[in-house]
């Protein structure tokens, strides 16, 4: 799966992440659907420890954007936003049976 949409095309329906206090709060529904999860469970498993996520400034040619990554079981969920919290491409990797190697959890991977 793959989720890819450009900032100056978005309707204003469109998912978007909020940023307060310096903080990125991603819905429960928009992360289940990522993660295959029910939204109901995303706080539980956030609170366990079972999602994991990392955060990256972009630079250079990527100045002004963040990358979220989320990492729960074998799915691996990227979503890069500008300054606004507007989504602006994303991308869903499942690695099947095999869970996710813990390198694959660190920043840069």
């Amino acid at each position: 799966m793959h989720y890819s949409q450009r900032a100056e095309t978005a309707e204003p329906s469109s998912p978007r992440i909020e940023i307060e206090d310096d903080a990125f709060i991603v819905g429960a529904e928009l992360l289940g659907e990522l993660l295959h999860v029910p939204a109901s469970q995303i706080p539980i498993l956030l609170r366990e420890g079972a999602i994991r996520s990392v955060c990256e400034r972009g630079i250079e040619d990527n100045e002004g954007e963040f990358r979220l990554t989320f990492f729960y079981r074998s799915r691996r969920a990227r979503l890069s936003t500008d300054l606004t919290g507007q989504i602006i491409r994303g991308s869903v990797i499942d690695f099947g049976d095999r869970p996710l190697p813990d390198d694959l959890h660190r920043s840069g991977a």
